[in-house]
């Protein structure tokens, strides 16, 4: 049987393994250098997909094309945007 100081000790070693497994994965956040100043990647991606729903915005408006839930399907638009940008460029 175990005394109470070599369990407490078991218990720290796998306290300290566990730790460090969940902090291996951790890498370099994917980053862009626009003139100088380092962005993160995400936050350039929703820059263009919003460009990009504006951009759909119009020509849907130029085909006098109406959607009934605006408030629904321009933030999803965006959305997908943002992450088919992030699948092709970060992925």
């Amino acid at each position: 049987m175990r005394s109470n100081g070599t369990l407490r000790a078991v218990r720290f070693g796998f306290l300290v393994s566990l730790s460090a497994l969940s902090l291996a994965g951790c890498s370099q956040a994917p980053s862009v250098d626009v003139l100088g100043s380092f962005f993160p990647a995400w936050l350039v991606c929703t820059a263009l997909a919003v460009l990009f729903t504006v951009l759909t915005r119009w020509v849907l408006q130029r085909f006098q094309m109406n959607l009934d839930l605006e408030v629904l399907a321009y933030p999803s638009l965006a959305a997908f945007f943002t992450f088919a940008l992030w699948l092709i460029f970060f992925h």
